[in-house]
């Protein structure tokens, strides 16, 4: 019923002719190309005791700012939670006077 339709590619009107191949003359001769210079070596990198400090030092930074961020958006969670039960409470609370009245 429900069966996609397949383009179909249109048959080439023009003829490829086979790629043409030079040949160089006999009597030139051919110039080679000078080999690739070597890439310079890499520079070591050093760990000297104070770099291991730094490193250490940042790292503690950011798992302590990771780390203030994420309590912050949890304590913000619990504390419009909360919020929004003590507010259920008072109107629950309104609603059930009222029905008491009548």
């Amino acid at each position: 019923m429900l069966r996609p339709k397949i383009p179909t590619n249109p048959t080439p009107t023009v003829q490829a002719s086979p790629p043409v191949v030079l040949e160089p003359a006999a009597g030139v001769p051919s110039v080679q190309a000078p080999p690739p210079a070597p890439a310079p070596p890499r520079p070591t990198v050093q760990l000297t005791p104070g770099t291991a400090l730094a490193l250490v030092g940042g790292g503690t930074a950011v798992v302590l700012v990771v780390g203030a961020v994420l309590v912050s958006m949890l304590l913000a969670v619990a504390i419009t939670g909360a919020s929004v039960a003590v507010c259920a409470l008072v109107i629950r609370s309104l609603v059930n006077a009222d029905a008491k009245r009548r």
